[in-house]
């Protein structure tokens, strides 16, 4: 089992940038892990947004932020990050950080396939 903390949420406005900061504690080699960032608005279904290996660093994006966020890991701090720049309004959502180890050497994006998560962080974008 690994735990994780997101932090880095807020409120800005539309065409600013935030950073999103997951660090993961407990049973490692974190090495093994698929990382991933989902995010959930009000009313709306969990949906993916970005996923790292974390072993190679190879990154996944989900076509709405392709382009406008950028995934990626600290392997000295155990810490995952979503940097995202240009955001929007529809970027509104509860952030999450995910982890799975599975085994594969896919980039998941269905939230069943990832067992661990952390509590989320609140970003608001205005118009």
């Amino acid at each position: 089992q690994v735990q994780l903390v997101e932090s880095g949420g807020g409120l800005v406005q539309a065409g600013d940038s935030l950073r999103l900061s997951c660090a993961a504690s407990g049973r490692g080699p974190f090495s093994g892990y698929g990382m991933g960032w989902f995010r959930q608005a009000p009313g709306k279904e969990r949906e993916f947004v970005a996923a790292i290996r974390w072993s190679v660093g190879r990154t996944r994006y989900a076509d709405s932020v392709k382009g406008r966020f950028t995934i990626s890991r600290d392997n000295a701090k155990s810490t995952v990050f979503l940097q995202m720049d240009g955001m929007k309004p529809e970027d509104t959502a509860v952030y999450y950080c995910s982890a799975e180890r599975t085994g594969t050497y896919d980039l998941l994006t269905t939230p069943g396939a990832y067992d661990n998560w952390g509590q989320g962080t609140q970003v608001t974008v205005s118009a």
